[in-house]
């Protein structure tokens, strides 16, 4: 029995065997997907690359404003500092040519002279 057992253990097998050679057996199918981006990405790209050169354009815009007023303050700075001298210096120059002894020798030099009852005091 033992013999007849093997023989139907191997009858099997061989059966079994020949049936996965008849199943083809399906080879995977390699296929390579190429990446591609679709028009909304490609079109989100674009937006995206305008939005930055906008935002770039403006934000070089506003700093040349800024430096644009920036030297129109200096420069008018400068201007009012002038003036400020030149007014300092004027009231300098008022300062000495107000003096009395001054006045006083103008007023010899054109033939003036004092009279105390024609002098009146002003009150500041």
């Amino acid at each position: 029995m033992s013999n007849l057992a093997t023989k139907l253990e191997q009858q099997r097998l061989q059966q079994h065997q020949q049936q996965q050679q008849q199943i083809p057996v399906p080879e995977p199918i390699l296929v390579r997907r190429r990446a591609t981006i679709t028009i909304g990405e490609k079109m989100l790209i674009i937006l995206f690359i305008v939005l930055f050169v906008v935002g770039a354009v403006n934000i070089l815009a506003k700093s040349y404003t800024v430096y644009q007023t920036n030297m129109e303050i200096q420069r008018t700075e400068a201007k009012i500092e002038e003036k400020t001298k030149l007014i300092s210096d004027l009231q300098v120059q008022v300062e000495e040519l107000s003096t009395y002894d001054r006045i006083w020798n103008k007023a010899k030099e054109f033939g003036l002279t004092l009279n105390q009852n024609n002098v009146k005091s002003v009150q500041e």
